[in-house]
């Protein structure tokens, strides 16, 4: 497995039962990674601000992830800058702790992340929150006038177009 391009590793040994705080950035170097994977034309800025804490299933971070990118609209391909502040709330689960596979989940769940039991790796959690947060097909404010010209309609315009040709079908079949 190839090593997370954002990696900021936390020793389990490290925290205890109390809230501690842990503060990351990527690098110039380490967005532009994030960028090519996630298919980004840029990130600008990614930070993460985690408070975290060991409990009796593994370890709870909980925070935000902040960061500034530049999507590109799937339409005209035009840049479109875009912000992210996510909440975290997140349970690092050991990959080999018996029943990680088998957690019942209620209102008060955590999303779940698995960690090899000797650390978390929380730039990869702030990562995955990153790109978990961005609209997977954007569009910029030039892509209706795009697509119109290229000759695709909307949906509001095909919904009535397409009741009124199954009725001008029916309409046809009836006649003699």
């Amino acid at each position: 497995m190839t090593a997370p391009e954002f990696s900021r590793l936390e020793r389990i040994d490290t925290i205890g039962e109390g809230e501690r705080e842990v503060s990351i950035s990527a690098t110039q170097e380490e967005r532009a990674a994030l960028a090519a994977r996630f298919e980004l034309k840029s990130i600008d800025r990614l930070d993460g601000v985690f408070r975290l804490r060991r409990d009796a299933a593994g370890v709870v971070a909980r925070g935000r992830v902040r960061a500034a990118v530049v999507q590109s609209c799937v339409v005209t391909d035009d840049p479109l800058p875009v912000t992210v502040d996510e909440p975290v709330a997140l349970r690092f689960v050991a990959e080999d702790a018996p029943d990680a596979d088998e957690i019942e989940l209620n209102e008060d769940s955590l999303d779940t992340m698995g960690f090899d039991g000797a650390a978390i790796d929380l730039g990869e959690a702030a990562a995955e929150t990153m790109a978990l947060a961005l609209d997977p097909f954007p569009r910029g404010p030039n892509a209706a006038a795009a697509l119109r010209e290229a000759g695709v309609i909307s949906e509001e315009e095909a919904k009535p177009l397409g009741a009124l040709a199954g009725l001008k079908a029916q309409l046809e079949k009836r006649q003699p």
